[in-house]
């Protein structure tokens, strides 16, 4: 039976698809993304920590693609890559746990602007906040457990 890694210890073409922790690529791109649309759709009232969340989603979102093109079409063969691997991923995990406090603080906020003046809007701007954070904090834990199990792997090759 084949192996679904290569030599350098990571895997190419389709065993990307069936080797942990690369399997969490489409759940990343799921999380992140819906992070992306959400704070997209709503009405900003603070635009520094929204602007940051935007920011992480969508570099996360952009740099996770592309990471994971270059693990499909087999450009992870030298050695370097299992640690560029581990790092990218603990970046990602600093960047969307900032990100997720932030847009947790903005939604606390936008509650207690609710309670002063109760409005449709208003309600079904949180509630969309609400479901980023969910969101966001789902694509940092994704993103965490990614990063512990490629340096876990990177540390045994």
């Amino acid at each position: 039976m084949a192996s679904s890694v290569t030599g350098s210890g990571l895997p190419t073409g389709c065993s990307v698809f069936t080797t942990l922790p690369d399997i969490l690529f489409i759940p990343e791109f799921i999380f992140g993304g819906l992070v992306w649309t959400l704070v997209a759709s709503t009405r900003v009232f603070i635009e520094n920590p929204q602007g940051w969340v935007m920011f992480v989603s969508i570099f996360c979102f952009v740099f996770t693609t592309i990471w994971f093109l270059i693990f499909v079409c087999g450009g992870n063969q030298s050695g370097v890559w299992p640690g560029l691997d581990a790092a990218y991923h603990f970046i990602a995990v600093v960047f969307y746990l900032s990100a997720s406090v932030l847009l947790a603080n903005v939604t606390i906020g936008i509650r207690a602007l609710y309670n002063l003046s109760p409005a449709a809007d208003l309600f079904k701007i949180y509630q969309e906040d609400i479901a980023a954070v969910v969101m966001a904090f789902m694509a940092t834990l994704l993103y965490f457990i990614h990063a512990i199990l490629s340096a876990l792997r990177w540390k045994s090759l």
